[in-house]
C-alpha cells in the first residue's frame, strides 16, 4: 500500500512538473547559533567560505529537494567551484554519474543507473540531476552496497572480512548523548524481529563513516572545489557524516536541516546538531 501511494504522488508530481530554478526568496533559514531568522542569501557569505555543505532531506519531501536545489544553485551561480556528494549513489557506480553530467546518457537511460542506486523514485530528485548536467557540476557518489549495511545491522561490523571492511576500522557504537538518542529513535522506527540495537547502531556509523571518507577522498583529489553533501538528515547531523569528517581533517563544514516540525525546528535543536533550519516556502 506505501508503495502505491508513493508511486502515485511521484506520478502527479511528474505530471505537475517541479521548477528547475527556485528563487531564494522562497525559503526562510534561521541561523541557530544567532537564534534569529536570515534570507538564504545572507547566509551565502558563510556557505561561500566552507568546503563541506551538508543539506539534509527527508527523502519523498518536494520542498527539502527544492531548497538543497536552491542551495547549490546560489552557490554556482557565486562562482563557487562545485561539487555534489550523494547519499542516493554508491562509489562504484561513479562512471555512470560522470556519463550523466557528460551528457553520454540519455535520461532514460541514466534513470536504470539511478534505480540501481536508490529505492526513491527519479521525479524527486531530477530537477537536481538535470542542473548539475546542464552546468557541468561533477556528482560524486559517496555510499556504499547496501548489503554490506544490512550485514552489519544484523550480524555486526565484525562480521565484515577485510575486503569489506575496505578502509574502515574499529566501528564501535560510541556516539554523544543527542547522537545515541536520535540513533534510538531511529531503530524504533525500523525495528523488527530480533535486530540488535548495537549492530543497527553500528550500521549507522558504518554509513556515516564511509561518505566522510569518501567526500574527503574526493575534495583532496580536487583542492578548489566546494562540496555541497546531499543525505538523509540523520546522516546530516553534526554527530554523524560531519564528526567523521572533524576526526579527519580540518576542512570547514556548515549544517543545513529542513524543519520538522516538533523534530527539526528552532525550538527542539541547538547548533550543536545544526547551524541553518530550512524553512518550507510560505504558501
Amino acid at each position: 500500500m506505501k508503495k502505491n501511494f508513493l508511486f502515485l504522488i511521484a506520478i502527479l508530481i511528474f505530471a505537475v512538473g517541479w521548477p528547475v530554478t527556485v528563487k531564494s526568496s522562497s525559503f526562510r533559514i534561521y541561523d541557530v547559533k544567532q537564534g534569529r531568522e536570515i534570507s538564504l542569501s545572507q547566509a551565502l557569505a558563510d556557505l561561500e567560505e566552507k568546503r563541506i555543505i551538508l543539506v539534509g532531506e527527508y527523502h519523498t519531501e518536494k520542498n527539502h529537494h527544492l531548497a538543497q536545489l536552491r542551495v547549490i544553485q546560489m552557490l554556482h551561480e557565486s562562482s563557487v567551484h562545485l561539487a555534489i556528494g550523494l547519499e542516493m549513489f554508491r562509489k562504484d557506480s561513479q562512471d555512470g554519474l560522470d556519463r550523466w553530467i557528460s551528457g553520454e546518457l540519455s535520461e532514460k537511460d541514466f534513470q536504470a543507473v539511478y534505480y540501481d542506486n536508490w529505492n526513491y523514485s527519479w521525479p524527486f530528485y531530477s530537477m537536481i540531476f538535470k542542473y548539475a548536467r546542464d552546468h557541468g557540476i561533477k556528482m560524486v557518489g559517496l555510499n556504499i552496497p547496501r548489503k554490506l549495511t544490512r550485514q552489519v545491522a544484523s550480524h555486526g561490523f565484525g562480521s565484515l572480512n577485510e575486503k569489506q571492511k575496505g578502509t574502515l576500522s574499529n566501528i564501535t557504537c560510541r556516539v554523544d548523548k543527542e547522537y545515541m538518542e536520535y540513533i534510538r529513535s531511529a531503530f524504533g522506527a525500523h525495528a523488527h524481529g530480533d535486530l540488535n540495537f548495537t549492530y543497527f547502531c553500528e550500521a549507522q556509523l558504518v554509513w556515516d563513516t564511509v561518505m566522510a571518507i569518501n567526500a574527503l577522498e574526493y575534495l583532496n583529489s580536487d583542492p578548489d572545489a566546494v562540496m555541497v553533501i546531499l543525505a538523509g538528515s540523520g546522516h546530516v547531523r553534526k554527530p554523524a557524516i560531519p564528526q567523521q569528517i572533524k576526526k579527519r581533517s580540518n576542512l570547514t563544514y556548515a549544517v543545513l536541516l529542513p524543519e520538522i516540525p516538533g523534530r527539526i525546528d528552532p525550538n527542539t535543536v541547538s547548533d550543536k546538531e545544526t547551524d541553518y533550519i530550512i524553512f518550507a516556502p510560505v504558501k
